[in-house]
């Protein structure tokens, strides 16, 4: 079983998304890849710049949001086919908007049969997303549980969610 990871920090190489994605699957096919452009919400920037999929990432090239930015890193992961995708932090610095769409991301995996290993602070999104959660405090694990269970924890909504975070 094939394991990818997308750190917290994303590198991308200073190469084509192309060649970003191709990277843990050379022998991509163009179906492949658009395909994945699909699976990771790119592909409207790629219909409407088409020269865009082989421009470079980084500063000798297009400039892509921080959003698109770890799209691209997910995608390049997952074009190794993995059957756990580890995540670190993947909403870290992003726009809620953005936050959104790569949780919508992260359910669309589960649909595919990917199971993700995710470490997340924003801990309303990554409930709502998870079937199972652990909760750190200093390193140690103080509560686990089924997600919905977490997200209805007092203890959880109080220290993680808000008092609002019930509603």
């Amino acid at each position: 079983q094939l394991v990818s990871y997308v750190p917290q920090d994303i590198f991308l190489f200073n190469a084509s998304i192309r060649e970003n994605l191709c990277w843990s699957a050379p022998l991509a096919s163009e179906d492949e890849i658009w395909e994945m452009l699909k699976i990771v919400q790119l592909y409207p920037l790629i219909k409407q710049l088409p020269n865009q999929l082989d421009s470079l990432v980084g500063d000798r090239g297009i400039n892509l949001s921080g959003g698109e930015r770890q799209m691209l890193a997910m995608g390049r992961a997952l074009m190794a086919k993995p059957k756990l995708l580890m995540l670190d932090e993947p909403s870290l610095g992003l726009a809620p908007l953005i936050i959104r769409e790569i949780f919508r991301t992260v359910a669309r995996l589960r649909e595919m049969g990917v199971s993700v290993l995710l470490v997340e602070q924003n801990a309303r999104a990554a409930l709502q997303v998870a079937d199972y959660g652990y909760v750190l405090e200093t390193g140690e694990v103080s509560l686990e549980g089924p997600s919905k269970e977490l997200a209805n924890d007092p203890r959880v909504i109080e220290a993680y969610l808000g008092l609002g975070g019930k509603h």
